[in-house]
């Protein structure tokens, strides 16, 4: 049976992690290292490095892959194939050329389609009709290996980020399973990607969930089921922080950032349509509906909310 070194970080990997324990022999896991968390900003083990030691594997975090040292230790262990999923970080060919069977990833998207770090959130934003995990062989480059498996799953209308992260992750636990027997028997060939479609989902920071309101409704939906739950989108409301947390594109016009009355409801102005906001969060208060804010802010409607990057 071959040994396996998996390498992963968060909670996408754990379902992987946990099938391969449960058909493979698991040697070794590889994570980052422990970051601080919360309020207390205290350290906080990665939910991969919890299932590890759970199971008795040895877990090795260096901050940097490439170091000599950290390099060192994976050839002590002498794996015959890494498996890696959402580890967050590039292995470099020194680290590839260790296990004589290579490396392989589970990448929750349909390659060539979103390579990079939010595939999950990219394919959301974008408004795509379908997406799914790719298995495929590690090269140096970032997610342009060889193809091993696929496979397609449709993406609802009402699709979240975290929906569709649970999702990609149950699969790419099965698929993988599925594929392992057939590449490490050498039965299943890997085929490369084709040059057209290459796109890119770099990754996100905390700013990108500032809503713009030039945009049109339709992207500004996709932008907040994309960025639910992390890392959110917000806009500024009479100085304050204000998040967005669900709603839905509606026919209507008016300035975008303009707040007007509908229904019993309020929607705010884009650049193409109308936002009907369903749930609203003041910092520092509780999450309400958008009839409930209106009760306790009935300022709310005809007053405007910040455009994108304008400051106001």
């Amino acid at each position: 049976m071959a040994s396996i070194v998996f390498m992963g970080t968060p909670v996408f990997s754990v379902q992987t992690l946990e099938k391969l324990i449960q058909h493979h022999h698991v040697i070794g896991v590889v994570t980052q290292p422990d970051r601080p968390a919360g309020r207390n900003r205290q350290l906080q083990e990665s939910p991969v490095k919890q299932v590890a030691l759970r199971h008795g594997i040895p877990v090795l975090q260096p901050e940097k892959l490439r170091k000599a040292e950290a390099i060192a230790e994976l050839r002590q262990w002498q794996p015959d194939l890494y498996v890696v999923a959402a580890f967050g970080q590039i292995l470099p060919q020194s680290v590839l050329d260790i296990p004589r069977y290579g490396s392989i990833n589970v990448h929750a998207s349909l390659l060539p389609r979103w390579r990079g770090a939010a595939p999950i959130q990219a394919c959301i934003r974008a408004g795509d009709a379908e997406t799914g995990v790719t298995i495929m062989k590690m090269d140096a480059g970032l997610d342009t290996g060889p193809m091993l498996s696929k496979r397609v799953i449709p993406i609802a209308a009402d699709e979240t980020g975290s929906s569709l992260h649970d999702k990609l992750a149950l699969i790419g636990a099965e698929l993988l399973i599925d594929t392992l027997p057939g590449y490490l028997d050498g039965s299943l060939t890997p085929q490369p990607q084709p040059q057209e479609g290459i796109t890119f989902a770099g990754q996100i920071q905390k700013e990108d969930g500032l809503i713009d309101w030039r945009q049109s409704a339709i992207e500004i939906e996709r932008l907040v089921r994309a960025f639910t739950p992390w890392p959110g989108t917000s806009t500024t409301w009479n100085g304050q922080l204000l998040k967005i947390l669900d709603g839905t594109a509606v026919s209507g016009d008016a300035n975008p950032g303009s707040v007007v009355a509908y229904g019993k409801a309020a929607a705010i102005g884009t650049g193409e349509g109308l936002y009907l906001p369903h749930h609203l969060q003041l910092a520092g208060r509780k999450a309400v509906t958008v009839e409930e804010f209106l009760r306790g802010q009935a300022d709310f409607v005809g007053g405007a909310v910040t455009a994108g990057t304008d400051k106001g």
